[in-house]
């Protein structure tokens, strides 16, 4: 059988990352940001290693507390760091740390899984040693959503149909609309159409897959349960 492609970060992401080191001055944070229209960096040890994110938000302490940098009684954990970071000079000092990661090779609901449970806009990809190799932001793993109604199609036809359904890929037709994906046709058992439509739907770029394909034989009686999803 024909493996599906599953697509991952690397996929997506941006390989030319700007970053920054520990030493890096509040300023030239600031100026780096503005000069290459981005809204945070990686911090990166000598190592090449991710140690923390610098975001605009992280910047933002310095005006936020300007002039009101002592603690106040009973201040939460959270608010003594965001106005320690206020006197900060350096990335160091200015990160948020550790920094919400993925590692190379996640794939690319993981990541969006990830983003949302931290509600972060972005996360560095490192490799298996915690070296940066990229950065993967929302708006990436929405371009599995730009792959045209062809690609589409030609991913069902030759990952799924014709490598999992051998003698029946040409008893299922298939329509691709704006991503929403259309299956007609009749196949020998249940369990058959279902692996399809199931398949299909983890394709990157699929919106919805609505089946109508028929079947001779009901097979779902005879499947260990739990197989398919038979309970």
């Amino acid at each position: 059988r024909v493996a599906m492609k599953n697509w991952t970060v690397n996929d997506v992401m941006t390989t030319e990352v700007v970053s920054v080191d520990e030493t890096t001055s509040y300023r030239n944070i600031v100026d780096l940001l503005m000069e290459r229209h981005v809204s945070a960096v990686p911090v990166i040890d000598k190592f090449g290693r991710v140690v923390g994110m610098v975001s605009e938000a992280d910047l933002l302490r310095k005006i936020e507390y300007a002039g009101d940098e002592e603690p106040r009684m009973f201040e939460s954990r959270r608010h003594r760091g965001e106005r320690a970071k206020a006197t900060s000079r350096t990335a160091a000092d200015l990160m948020t740390a550790p920094a919400i990661e993925a590692l190379s090779g996640t794939s690319i609901g993981a990541a969006a899984r990830r983003m949302d449970r931290e509600n972060v806009k972005r996360l560095p990809v490192t490799d298996a040693l915690g070296r940066l190799v990229g950065i993967v932001t929302r708006g990436d793993l929405l371009k599995v959503h730009l792959r045209s109604d062809e690609e589409i199609l030609a991913d069902i036809e030759d990952g799924v149909l014709k490598p999992y359904l051998v003698d029946e890929a040409n008893t299922i037709a298939v329509a691709v609309d704006d991503g929403v994906v259309t299956l007609s046709g009749n196949v020998d058992r249940w369990s058959s159409a279902d692996l399809a439509a199931r398949l299909i739907r983890q394709l990157p770029g699929v919106v919805d897959v609505t089946s109508t394909v028929g079947f001779a034989f009901d097979d779902r009686n005879l499947l260990t349960p739990g197989f398919f999803g038979v309970a």
